[in-house]
């Protein structure tokens, strides 16, 4: 059995085929196919259900993922310890982030590439739920979610992080008003959030940090959001409201970050976005630790 066999595997469940994970290890696909195929002769059992459209771990595949992740990350960890011997730290770090990341993390990270420069950074995308789940699953190092007092934003009361994860807050920032240039509000000196109460609303989809603040602000205010329009994409989201599908609530770097279109109002009382770190509390190899470092300055 050969790390490489792992790397592979992992590759293949995590991109749902052969052919996208051959992309990301930067082997053909033949290699790839041929690898794991030795994998499943030595372990004696099928790894993978090929049947479908996306290839899928069978669930001798799913129990052999996490200790084939360990076993990667324990080789990554040697590798990490005998480069930092020579003062350099190397390897790779997988980051998630919700998206518009806050420019806290974002400044960080151009240090972080500055100060280490032969760790490969990656930087993926996605909801909190599921940047949870990848942390939690090896997937990911460590990630940056919209978190508030140690829980997620999904539901009405959010959900306790586990805990086998430890968290850092990231930075916390106001939320504005975000309308079309020629909105009745735009140019308006500041807003409430009663101004929302008989607007069409454009926001994230469910689940997203962003849409839970909108919820929990609206719900103290004494209303609920007309929402109208939603999306997964926070790009897009400025991109609605611009052309008058309504109006949002953003995170005052996203809406400075928006191309134009964009009128921003300053909202009395504003809610407040909270971005926090999370990583597995069993597992911090140097280059999780080196942003830890960087972040708590």
């Amino acid at each position: 059995m050969e790390l490489r066999q792992l790397r592979y595997l992992v590759a293949v469940a995590e991109e749902g085929g052969f052919t996208r994970a051959a992309a990301r290890v930067r082997v053909a696909q033949p290699a790839v196919s041929q690898q794991i195929a030795q994998l499943e002769r030595e372990v004696g059992a099928a790894l993978f259900d090929r049947t479908g459209r996306r290839v899928k771990p069978t669930p001798a595949g799913e129990a052999f993922l996490p200790c084939a992740r360990a076993a990667l990350a324990a080789a990554d960890a040697g590798m990490d310890a005998v480069a930092a011997l020579s003062g350099e730290l190397a390897g790779h770090l997988a980051v998630g982030t919700i998206p518009c990341p806050p420019e806290r993390l974002l400044e960080r990270l151009g240090r972080y590439r500055r100060e280490h420069p032969k760790v490969r950074l990656t930087l993926r995308t996605g909801h909190p739920e599921a940047l949870t789940a990848q942390v939690g699953s090896g997937e990911l190092a460590a990630a940056v979610i919209g978190a508030t007092a140690s829980r997620l934003p999904a539901g009405p009361a959010g959900q306790v992080l586990r805990p086998t994860l430890a968290s850092h807050p990231v930075e916390v920032e106001p939320l504005v008003l975000a309308v079309a240039r020629d909105h009745r509000l735009a140019g308006a000196a500041e807003a409430s959030l009663d101004d929302l109460r008989d607007e069409p609303v454009v926001t994230l989809t469910l689940g997203a940090g962003l849409r839970s603040v909108l919820e929990a602000a609206c719900a103290a205010a004494g209303f609920v959001p007309d929402v109208r329009t939603e999306t997964d994409d926070l790009v897009l989201l400025a991109d609605l409201v611009a052309h008058g599908l309504g109006i949002a609530l953003l995170p005052r770097s996203a809406a400075g970050r928006a191309l134009g279109g964009l009128a921003v109002v300053p909202l009395r009382d504003a809610p407040e976005r909270s971005t926090t770190l999370i990583w597995r509390r069993d597992h911090v190899p140097l280059p999780v630790r080196a942003l830890l470092d960087l972040l708590r300055e």
